[in-house]
């Protein structure tokens, strides 16, 4: 019953499109989105959904699995030294609970304990190298690694029911609010990257977030490990922070936004772009179904803009700075248009693709799984 009153509480606050008062004191207002999008009311469901199971197209399941999953457990990110971090290891085992695939699950989170699990607390070291020995030489924590395992494990203990599932999944979310949330910052619940290097004391522009940090999608759902914990109030943070962080002509955020003495700017000591991150954003956003209009519009905006591809952007030009080439990151159009037009998946994007490398596969298997738990109608044609 708590976890069911939480749920509807979130519901009722994400309908909500009011700008909180210090982002008003920024200049921040509905408004200011791109003028060349009419404001649309929409029309989502934020219900929290089980993953258990959801994942239909197990062939995909199978592929991405002989190209970035070793026998031991080791995720691969191909296109980055062959190096694995937390973060893919909490997506594949995301998927692996989403196919109903309990042996590979157990495989990966074995490596993972194993391996990232080396910290004086319950979070993950964020970066394994093969070239390193030991293979971790930076003991730093991601948040968002953190934060997928957690709800991996969560929905493990929920689909096989496997308590130790629970209590690992546990452990780890209880240490992400502990360590990594600042639950009484002025603008809400701040989620800290990790736990060294971002944080005011550390930084002449801290705090500094990153928002594609913010895993919609896991907060709701993370109740069910730590029902304790204000993961609304994290959901809702998030979206009031990318209603102010709009820079630029396209309005984007940059993948490192600084947010001190209650004003708002991109980070020092970053690209001021919208970029490999940042992308995960509206992905996040949609399969969570959270946020109204003004919250989409400027991701709208740049998913549109050119049909078939997307681009990074330097937010104070909104010149294009790279193309985007591999299917993946198009996946993440796609699914904006199939929450806000119900726009059909296009059969070019409905399958992976064999010669993408792992970040983009990776987006797109995370896009499919979205549209197959809450967009299911844009499959069908």
């Amino acid at each position: 019953m708590r976890i069911l009153k939480a749920i509807a509480t979130a519901s009722l606050l994400l309908a909500s499109s009011t700008i909180p008062s210090w982002a008003q004191a920024q200049g921040v207002t509905p408004a200011n989105v791109p003028v060349s999008e009419p404001r649309r009311v929409l029309s989502l469901d934020a219900r929290a959904m089980p993953l258990g199971g959801t994942f239909k197209t197990l062939q995909y399941w199978q592929a991405y699995k002989a190209r970035f999953i070793t026998n031991t457990g080791r995720v691969v990110d191909t296109a980055n030294d062959l190096i694995s971090h937390s973060e893919g290891q909490g997506y594949a085992m995301l998927l692996a609970v989403a196919a109903n695939d309990r042996p590979t699950f157990d495989r990966i989170w074995t490596w993972t304990r194993a391996n990232l699990m080396v910290r004086d607390d319950q979070l993950m070291a964020w970066r394994w190298s093969p070239n390193h020995r030991p293979g971790v030489s930076d003991m730093n924590n991601a948040s968002d690694g953190d934060i997928l395992v957690a709800w991996a494990l969560a929905e493990a203990g929920e689909l096989w029911a496997d308590v130790s599932y629970y209590i690992a999944g546990r452990r780890i979310a209880v240490e992400v609010g502990r360590k990594l949330v600042l639950f009484k910052a002025q603008q809400g619940a701040l989620l800290l990257p990790a736990v060294n290097g971002f944080s005011a004391g550390e930084r002449p522009d801290g705090p500094v977030v990153n928002l594609s940090y913010y895993v919609f999608p896991a907060f709701a759902r993370l109740y069910l490990v730590a029902p304790e914990l204000d993961w609304n109030g994290l959901t809702q943070t998030g979206l009031d922070l990318m209603k102010a962080a709009r820079f630029g002509p396209q309005s984007l955020p940059t993948e490192w936004i600084s947010i001190r003495d209650n004003g708002i700017k991109p980070a020092d000591g970053f690209p001021a772009q919208f970029s490999y991150n940042s992308i995960r954003i509206p992905l996040y956003m949609a399969w969570a179904g959270v946020g109204d209009w003004d919250s989409y519009a400027p991701f709208y905006a740049w998913s549109t803009r050119k049909r078939g591809s997307v681009a990074a952007i330097e937010v104070s030009s909104g010149r294009e700075v790279e193309q985007l080439g591999e299917a993946g990151y198009s996946s993440i159009a796609a699914l904006l248009s199939c929450a806000i037009d119900q726009a059909p998946i296009p059969a070019n994007l409905r399958a992976t693709r064999d010669a993408d490398n792992y970040y983009p596969t990776t987006l797109h298997m995370m896009a499919l799984l979205a549209v197959q738990m809450r967009y299911a109608a844009c499959l069908r044609n």
